[in-house]
């Protein structure tokens, strides 16, 4: 199921800042990873808790980050790019942070994020990924594994192939469409 997010700039001829379109790109990848828990409930894969939905929800998080990151790497520069995806890991943090308080209680969860967001751009950055195709197989597996993890045991073994075969197609379409409105990216 594609989801429906409202992508547009109200006013299209401003000029907006690696920011701005950092920001409302978050909003896009913090929904992305919201629905992809929802669906993997809606098939029955078992969460406990909402601190685990949010495990759920940062792994595909950080996974929709490094799509974008691959996906930047072809249309910026190291610079623009770098700036780019600082400030996008930046807004989906706080984000994090938000919910994470709801969830788990009051605390600082910047950090542990950050830090599982470097960790898994190391693991992602060893993965095939084309600007053609989008992501290689060992990519979709690892992200299916890391969601699988976070899951629980209940139907783990049917968690990574569902992730690969369903959601990582609907996230990319719906990434894609976002980059195009936001970024006018291809």
């Amino acid at each position: 199921m594609a989801m429906r997010l409202k992508t547009k700039w109200a006013n299209k001829s401003r000029e907006r800042s690696p920011e701005e379109i950092a920001g409302a790109l978050a909003f896009t990848i913090w929904r992305i990873g919201m629905q992809g828990v929802l669906n993997l409930e809606n098939e029955n894969f078992q969460t406990d808790s909402n601190s685990q939905r949010m495990d759920v929800v940062e792994e595909f998080n950080i996974f929709t980050i490094h799509l974008t990151d691959r996906i930047a790497h072809e249309k910026m520069t190291d610079a623009e790019r770098e700036t780019f995806i600082v400030a996008l890991v930046l807004k989906v943090t706080d984000f994090v942070q938000d919910n994470r308080q709801d969830s788990d209680g009051e605390g600082d969860y910047r950090r542990a994020f950050i830090d599982l967001v470097n960790e898994r751009m190391s693991d992602y950055s060893e993965c095939t990924y084309s600007p053609e195709d989008g992501p290689g197989f060992s990519l979709k597996r690892t992200f299916g594994d890391h969601v699988s993890a976070r899951m629980g045991e209940k139907d783990r073994k049917w968690i990574t192939e569902y992730v690969m075969e369903i959601e990582v197609p609907e996230a990319m379409v719906t990434l894609k469409r976002a980059l195009k409105s936001l970024l006018n990216w291809e």
